[in-house]
């Protein structure tokens, strides 16, 4: 009996959970990384700070795959005290953009003129990386740091396993009260 109320009271945890956790799955989601410029050489050495979100609906996960401003992709980052943003960029009809591979992030690639690159490969602007770099007059560059990234997670996610660990915790402590008995 004890173990059948017990089995019932997982179910619904379970359930709850999943429940949380896939809400409108035919629902694009807004998606949040969080990125840190570690600036190791250069004028300015430090760590800066920044983030960026798009609209989920436009990836597949197969290939490579870029998200734009016309997707929804918008940029904050914090740079010698200045924030900048999408708009910021040199060719903001275009860029910046967010590119994936399978569905993995590979990064920004972002440039505000006389400022800094984030970046991969500059001979491949279309595809965004890890690479920081300082622009002097606009042509010369110069990789003075890199950029990692990560992901925020979503709030109904957090969410979800919230009521999931609670309800555990709550079903072992009654467990070790009846065998306490």
């Amino acid at each position: 009996m004890k173990s059948t109320r017990n089995l019932g009271i997982a179910a619904i945890a379970a359930t709850i959970s999943i429940t949380t956790i896939g809400a409108n799955p035919t629902q694009a989601a807004l998606i949040k990384y969080d990125f840190t410029v570690d600036a190791t050489s250069g004028s300015n050495p430090g760590q800066y700070v920044g983030n960026f979100q798009y609209d989920d609906d436009f990836l597949t996960g197969l290939g490579l795959e870029t998200i734009g401003v016309e997707n929804g992709l918008r940029v904050a980052f914090n740079y010698l005290g200045t924030n900048y943003t999408e708009v910021d960029d040199e060719s903001f009809d275009l860029f910046p953009i967010a590119s994936f591979n399978n569905g993995q992030l590979l990064g920004l690639s972002y440039f505000v003129r006389d400022q800094f690159i984030i970046g991969g490969d500059l001979n491949t602007p279309d595809v965004g990386g890890n690479r920081f770099y300082l622009v002097n007059q606009s042509v010369f560059t110069t990789e003075v740091g890199s950029v990692t990234y990560a992901k925020v997670p979503e709030p109904l996610t957090v969410g979800g396993t919230v009521i999931a660990a609670t309800l555990g915790i709550w079903m072992k402590r009654k467990k070790k009260a009846i065998v306490a008995k």
